[in-house]
């Protein structure tokens, strides 16, 4: 069995996150980390923009908007993710090939067969060839489907939602449904073009052997926090792919890696100041010695990950920072959990320079306690 030590994971890791060497390509970027969260999108900016190379925001929304090289959705754990483009059809396969943890809802919003294809067939009509904003969804999915699928029953911000919208990132894992350029603050559907589902048994797989490149070594169990499947359904498939997977010993812990895949760099991790929900921290276990001492209290919302930016050393959280951009401006607080050396300070300048880059702004670094709250 291949024997790894926890430095020479995180190593690993940064190496294959472009955290060492930036890449020159947003797609290729968002490829290798197995998509980037886009639930806010500015840090998703962040997070593609510290990884590639000479990049900005503008860079990545004309990869959205105009190249359509990358492309928003709905991806692991319902949540909204960029990925290439060409390859939607491996993660909307993978997604709905999985087993779903099972959750109870009430009455109000459970749905027949019937009443779930009469909305899946209303949205593939309506968004063919457009771009509707989700009122102009939800009127047409109304004339459609009928009055029912539009009854506001589903509480959302402090509010109630038309009864179909608990089928959106159903629709986006079939493939009928992606985002499209918002129009003014309104978000907007649209249809994936020439999109062709595989085979989700094999697209499971492949997403499987993605992920332990990106973030391995790790357990069936981590990869099911990771996806938003079931515990069991993560080790059947562990157990499927036989040999071609790699069983490690990450200090003494079983873990797995892609049998072809069992490159240990040895890599000096440096500095890095990464943004909400970034996949790094998102998608990297075990927790507790991910975000050791402090860190696990400060940059964690019950041991979900995601929530604050979080400043890396070696690969480890050392600690967190917050962003107030104003116009041409972007102002940084840092509050490391350890002391930094001068080396360290200049790196961590550096970061915040690219960070400017990034966003257009000149950047501003203060060392003190960061007291904005944690992202919901």
């Amino acid at each position: 069995m291949l024997e790894m030590t926890w430095e020479q994971a995180c190593s690993r890791r940064l190496a294959r996150h472009a955290l060492i060497e930036p890449d020159e390509s947003l797609a290729e970027v968002a490829g290798r980390v197995c998509g980037v969260h886009a639930q806010v999108m500015p840090a998703a900016e962040v997070a593609l923009g510290v990884r590639t190379a000479g990049v900005t925001r503008k860079d990545v929304r004309a990869a959205l908007w105009e190249d359509g090289t990358l492309v928003k959705t709905f991806g692991q754990r319902g949540t909204i993710h960029l990925y290439p483009v060409g390859e939607l059809s491996v993660w909307m396969s993978a997604l709905s090939a999985a087993p779903e943890p099972s959750r109870s809802l009430p009455p109000e919003l459970r749905l027949t067969d019937q009443q779930r294809e009469s909305v899946f067939e209303a949205i593939q009509e309506a968004l063919t060839g457009t771009q509707l904003t989700v009122d102009e969804l939800d009127e047409e999915i109304g004339k459609r489907a009928g009055g029912w699928a539009t009854e506001l029953v589903m509480p959302a911000f402090q509010g109630m939602w038309p009864r179909w919208r608990i089928l959106t990132s159903d629709a986006a894992r079939r493939g009928i449904l992606r985002f499209g350029p918002s129009r003014g603050r309104n978000v907007t559907y649209t249809r994936p073009e020439d999109y062709t589902p595989t085979d989700g048994r094999e697209a499971l797989a492949e997403v499987v052997l993605r992920y332990l490149r990106s973030y391995g070594p790790a357990t069936p169990q981590e990869f099911a926090r990771w996806f938003g499947t079931t515990p069991r359904g993560a080790t059947e498939l562990f157990a499927e792919l036989g040999d071609r997977l790699a069983e490690v010993s990450l200090d003494g812990t079983k873990c797995w890696l892609a049998a072809d895949d069992t490159e240990v760099p040895e890599v000096e991790g440096g500095l890095r100041l990464l943004p909400y929900f970034d996949p790094y921290p998102v998608g990297c276990y075990p927790r507790e010695r991910l975000f050791p001492g402090k860190a696990f209290e400060r940059a964690l919302s019950r041991t979900q990950a995601g929530n604050v930016p979080v400043m890396l050393i070696g690969g480890v959280v050392a600690g967190i920072w917050h962003q107030r951009l104003a116009t041409s401006k972007v102002t940084l607080t840092v509050e490391p959990f350890v002391k930094l050396t001068a080396a360290r300070k200049s790196e961590l300048d550096a970061q915040a320079d690219r960070i400017g880059e990034i966003l257009e702004a000149k950047p501003t670094v203060t060392i003190g306690t960061v007291t904005a709250g944690k992202h919901a």
